[in-house]
């Protein structure tokens, strides 16, 4: 009798072998149930947005333009989309050029594009830990190792990128490129400073590198601040990553590289080969949406929610959390990172948490070596805030019963949860206010 669940294991190629869903993905459809408050998934809150301008722009395109936009495209993207992107990038203060930019499926497949054309079987990437998951399953999905570099509550930090770097060219080896979320970061929450995207970007000259720049909530600071862009600092040595999913709609899958020329007739010729070219339909839909609508509008109606729930959560976690724990301070995005104290496990808290009716993200997901046990996400863009209440309240009394547990158990001596690269307290995780 065969044991092996897939019959077609060794057919696989072995880049896939071990791919398995993230774990935000596998919570998706536990965390659905109405009666759980998930702080799990990075979702918008979309029902922010003016439906009847919505509508209004969804008929003008059919009523229009309909056989063009039920029609096949180019590779590249409709060139009218194009000028309006690089006008939501110069907003930001980001120069760039029609020419420059390729339309994409979301940020993720442009993730998955920059990772095809840039990694082999066994190429560094150097991040900062915590990360991204998306990005962190396109370059495994290529096979490459990613390497971390902490963070704290100022972001990726450059001598911890230094060592890093100089830690490779005594090995012989030398990074791919560094990937950094430096706006709002996800998971961290946190935002890279002006002085260490200065120096981060001399480093990156200095070792004749790339950096990879994914920039899909730098519109979303709650006070409007606006963030030197690494293509401003080093624009020949970055690759940007842009998205329309989190200041318009996610459903429209709208994503854009800005690369240089030869670099983004690279991901041009692999989308083809992917899927041809992007939806004609959504493309002119978010064009006309950027051309017709008060968008920057719509960005500030976004921002006041957000921080709204920002707030409630942080409050929440101050009056629920036990003493020990710490989070960050985010000033914009969608996201708190928390650390627990010793003891507890947040993959293993997971099942107890749901069955407490809230859901958050295991901190290991957002790591590529196994660090993260003792951290987890919380996302507040999405539930309501007497929801955020209600659900960090829940979370709270958990958290209370099972260091009361671990107490019992281990008195003062509980294990090490955050996993087999332990730092020492003060490089641990990304720093924050605590309980």
């Amino acid at each position: 009798m065969r044991l092996d669940t897939d019959p077609y294991l060794q057919r696989y190629a072995t880049r896939v072998r071990g791919m398995a869903a993230s774990e935000i993905r596998a919570l998706f459809s536990v965390v659905s149930r109405p009666e759980v408050v998930s702080f799990a998934g990075g979702m918008p809150y979309t029902a922010a947005l003016d439906f009847q301008a919505v509508e209004d722009v969804v008929v003008e395109v059919i009523r229009d333009h309909g056989p063009t936009a039920l029609q096949y495209g180019g590779g590249q993207g409709l060139e009218g989309l194009r000028e309006q992107l690089v006008d939501v990038m110069a907003y930001e203060n980001i120069a760039a050029h029609t020419d420059d930019l390729i339309i994409t499926v979301g940020g993720q497949q442009a993730l998955e594009l920059i990772a095809k054309v840039f990694i082999n079987p066994g190429d560094v990437i150097v991040a900062e830990g915590p990360t991204y998951v998306g990005a962190l399953g396109a370059f495994s999905s290529h096979q490459a190792e990613v390497v971390h570099v902490r963070m704290d509550a100022d972001g990726m930090i450059p001598e911890s990128l230094a060592e890093t770097l100089e830690r490779l060219a005594a090995d012989a080896r030398r990074a791919k490129f560094v990937y950094t979320v430096p706006n709002h970061q996800n998971p961290g929450g946190v935002s890279l400073s002006v002085e260490r995207r200065e120096r981060i970007a001399e480093l990156i000259e200095a070792h004749d590198l790339v950096v990879l720049e994914d920039n899909p909530y730098g519109l979303l600071d709650f006070e409007g601040i606006t963030w030197p862009s690494f293509r401003e600092l080093i624009p020949d040595r970055t690759i940007y990553v842009g998205t329309v999913s989190k200041t318009f709609a996610p459903g429209a899958r709208i994503g854009w590289v800005a690369a240089p020329g030869p670099v983004r007739n690279k991901l041009t010729l692999l989308r083809e080969a992917a899927d041809l070219c992007p939806s004609n339909l959504t493309q002119m839909i978010v064009e006309t949406w950027l051309r017709r609508q008060p968008w920057q509008e719509q960005v500030k109606r976004f921002r006041e929610v957000y921080r709204e729930r920002a707030e409630t959560m942080l409050r929440s976690l101050a009056d629920e959390f036990p003493e020990g724990c710490t989070w960050t301070d985010p000033r914009g995005g969608f996201y708190v990172w928390v650390t627990l104290p010793r003891g507890i496990d947040t993959s293993d808290l997971l099942a107890k948490a749901v069955n407490k009716r809230v859901a958050y993200v295991p901190g290991r997901g957002f790591y590529a070596d196994g660090q993260g046990g003792d951290q987890l996400r919380l996302c507040y863009s999405y539930p309501t805030p007497e929801r955020i209440r209600e659900g960090v309240t829940r979370l709270g009394e958990l958290l209370h019963d099972e260091l009361e547990l671990v107490r019992a158990v281990y008195g003062g001596d509980a294990p090490d949860t955050h996993g087999p690269t332990r730092r020492h307290d003060h490089d641990s995780g990304v720093a924050g206010r605590g309980g």
